[in-house]
């Protein structure tokens, strides 16, 4: 069964997620003050580990940031951040 998913996120360099195999990632928000990453999975998939770097704007990206995912905002729209999976 394909299904939209929510895992919420810390505000970190990095951090791993267990997402069903081939999940799609599709947005972060915000939600009740955390951000939020929302993904499009098969609920009849076994999970693996997926890698989320999370950068503030101007902050150097390393080598293992990979595809970009979304951006959000907080405190008042004073902090920006960008998530990306990486490897």
């Amino acid at each position: 069964m394909i299904s939209i998913w929510k895992f919420p996120l810390q505000t970190i360099d990095e951090q791993v997620i267990e997402v069903p195999v081939g999940a799609e990632l599709l947005t972060v928000q915000i939600q009740n003050g955390e951000p939020c990453l929302w993904a499009r999975v098969d609920t009849n998939e076994l999970v693996e580990l997926r890698k989320i770097a999370i950068h503030g704007t101007g902050h150097e990206l390393p080598d293992t940031t990979r595809k970009y995912i979304d951006t959000y905002q907080m405190a008042g729209d004073s902090l920006i951040f960008h998530v990306f999976e990486s490897l």
